[in-house]
């Protein structure tokens, strides 16, 4: 899925950034308040969850938070923050965030609480995804079809959990786009087709019906 990460200590970023995309989640970074205000009241479907900064320059987290809820925008807020008085995580809580973590926090803490809020409402999603006779663990990283394990690559993951979650439902090249890879990368790349017909040679593998379908000038699509 992606996720955007709002914080101004870049060293911080870049280190979540590496470490988030190998677990094959797309991510974008932004540096400040106002932007992350701007960016997410203009498209907040781009993303999928937030990794937001307590303390930033110019309006802060909280504040930030607090817009979002205002505009009835319901993204999954996961709050940072080196405060770790209850005071401060009340006040992170009430400002609309799903959830709190203290800084220095543990990496594996973190990919826990983001699979936790990934989740969440607006509609409740399941850890485990079944698609006819294909099963997707979402906790433990693991594919199935008949009960034969299937190896995918991170991206290959993320890829076949989005259409999973939206089975049946044709998704073009640019919805994958957006929600697999980051906003920097080449929109013009044929990199979609490439981990798409990968993951089908491994997906179907020759045996019984092909469950990804190619849509014709349109996307592709997991048969329901």
């Amino acid at each position: 899925m992606r996720i955007l990460i709002v914080e101004d200590e870049r060293r911080l970023v870049g280190a979540l950034k590496r470490g988030l995309e190998r677990e094959g989640y797309a991510v974008d970074a932004l540096f400040s308040g106002e932007d992350a205000a701007a960016g997410l009241e203009a498209a907040p479907e781009e993303y999928d969850v937030v990794i937001l900064d307590v303390m930033l320059p110019g309006i802060d987290g909280v504040q930030v938070c607090r817009d979002l809820r205002a505009e009835g925008i319901a993204i999954p807020i996961l709050m940072l923050t080196a405060r770790d008085s209850t005071r401060d995580k009340v006040l992170g809580m009430d400002s609309g965030a799903d959830d709190y973590l203290v800084k220095p926090f543990a990496f594996e803490e973190l990919l826990a609480r983001l699979r936790m809020l990934l989740r969440r409402p607006p509609v409740l999603l399941p850890a485990q995804l079944t698609v006819g006779e294909l099963v997707l663990d979402s906790a433990r990283r693991r594919v199935t079809r008949r009960g034969r394990e299937i190896r995918l690559t991170a991206k290959e993951f993320a890829l076949l959990e989005l259409l999973m979650r939206n089975a049946g439902q044709v998704l073009s090249r640019e919805q994958i786009m957006a929600h697999v890879w980051d906003a920097e990368f080449d929109s013009f790349s044929n990199v979609v087709d490439v981990h798409v017909k990968n993951l089908r040679k491994k997906v179907d593998d020759g045996r019984g019906d092909s469950l990804l379908e190619t849509v014709r000038e349109l996307g592709y699509r997991l048969r329901a």
